[in-house]
């Protein structure tokens, strides 16, 4: 399922207009990337939950060259399945 057949499920489902089916979907993305953005962590009980983890600089080596690298600090978001989604695909 990609975004575009999660507006479609919407609008058939939810009775609602395509536009309004795609304001619905684009706004809780976007909610969730600015949470996310601003360090906090998303959950949605019984399916997942998403966080972010910082990783410190290290350095590391071009695999290339064996030239050692400067490897800069950077957050990376994740996600976590909950049980009842682990539970309801491994039936």
């Amino acid at each position: 399922m990609n975004k575009l057949d999660l507006i479609e499920t919407l609008e058939t489902e939810a009775g609602l207009t395509k536009a309004e089916a795609m304001a619905v979907v684009n706004l809780f993305f976007d909610e969730m990337s600015n949470a996310l953005a601003n360090g906090d962590r998303v959950e949605i009980r019984g399916l997942c939950s998403f966080y972010v983890k910082q990783y410190k600089a290290y350095t590391g080596r071009n695999p290339k060259t064996g030239e050692e690298v400067q490897i800069k600090s950077k957050k990376l978001p994740f996600f976590k399945c909950g049980k009842e989604l682990k539970e309801r695909v491994d039936y």
